[in-house]
């Protein structure tokens, strides 16, 4: 294959995915990728806490080489079958080969899924707190039952921010890079850390060793596009975000993941709010409590980067394509 083909192929497959993403959203369940690596990850992680030791403060080896293992076995097969499934495509014209990709794409990225399930925490928080609380319940893991309307609200912007990241800008990113089995296997390992990935014992669980792989894998695959994802964010707000760059790695290394912070400090930056965790970290502490017109513009910064990620992705590939020495 030569680079003209592929160059173009990305060009017409990003927005592919998107308008199908906006037009049809998220495939059935039981036609679902990330349904299928999630179901694979149930039923294998299962298996690993059988042989998981339960005393989160013991070190336990076995623990983390079985779900090491596992989660090898399970990339090999997501990515293997995502290289077979492009493959096939490589003898179509570039422009098919795109909207197949496209198609293909659309599973990996969940755009318009995350405004409509943040959209819906504040429509349920105008309801009432427990109609908030509960909503926002399916959105995260942590415990909601104490939480007040400012820290639903809170809530509802850190995971839009975030999962800018996770279910929109990283995939796109390793897509651009490796084609289809990037995005699948980033999907997978995001998959995996969300489901693993727990520094203890979750619902009763003890993922302190056995989720120690999927965690530090997520950490790596994640590292590059986060930091995007915050100056894509910081980019979305003009000549203020420029000027709120100097401020942002201090306030994204308030969290103890070494990536969520930056998106979700580069949002709370440009929304001028507080945004935290209660007994975790604060997030520009000189911000404002967090109002419901602040959702609606946090997912105005969210659109806009999508906008130019994608603006800057497609030129990328078009001066590929067509920028080089005759």
């Amino acid at each position: 294959m030569t680079l003209l083909l592929p160059a173009l192929t990305i060009a017409v497959a990003l927005p592919m995915a998107l308008l199908v993403d906006r037009w049809w959203g998220e495939p059935r369940l039981r036609l679902h990728p990330v349904v299928w690596m999630g179901n694979y990850l149930s039923a294998t992680g299962t298996w690993v806490q059988r042989h998981t030791q339960q005393q989160p403060e013991l070190r336990d080896l076995k623990a983390f080489w079985l779900a090491a293992v596992v989660w090898c076995a399970g990339a090999a097969m997501v990515s293997g079958a995502a290289w077979a499934l492009q493959s096939a495509m490589d003898t179509l014209p570039w422009w098919a080969e795109g909207l197949a990709l496209g198609l293909l794409l659309k599973p990996m990225l969940a755009w318009a899924m995350l405004k409509r399930e943040v959209l819906a925490v504040e429509a349920a928080l105008g309801e009432s707190l427990d109609a908030g609380r509960e909503r926002l319940r399916w959105l995260v893991s942590r415990d909601v039952a104490q939480l007040t309307d400012t820290q639903v609200r809170e809530s509802a912007i850190e995971t839009l921010a975030e999962n800018l990241n996770d279910s929109v800008v990283a995939p796109i990113f390793w897509f651009v890079l490796l084609g289809l089995p990037g995005s699948a296997l980033y999907r997978f390992a995001n998959t995996a850390d969300a489901m693993w990935g727990y520094p203890g014992v979750y619902k009763g669980q003890n993922w302190a060793w056995a989720g120690k792989w999927a965690a530090r894998v997520d950490d790596g695959l994640s590292w590059v596009p986060a930091r995007i994802t915050a100056a894509l964010l910081l980019l979305a707000a003009g000549v203020r975000g420029m000027r709120l760059a100097r401020q942002l790695p201090g306030q994204a290394r308030q969290t103890p993941s070494p990536n969520s912070g930056w998106p979700m400090a580069a949002m709370a930056l440009n929304l001028d709010v507080s945004l935290r965790k209660p007994g975790v970290y604060v997030l520009n502490p000189q911000g404002r409590a967090a109002l419901a017109v602040d959702t609606a513009r946090a997912l105005v910064y969210a659109s806009k980067s999508l906008l130019a990620l994608v603006v800057i992705a497609q030129a990328a590939m078009l001066l590929i394509a067509f920028g080089r020495p005759a």
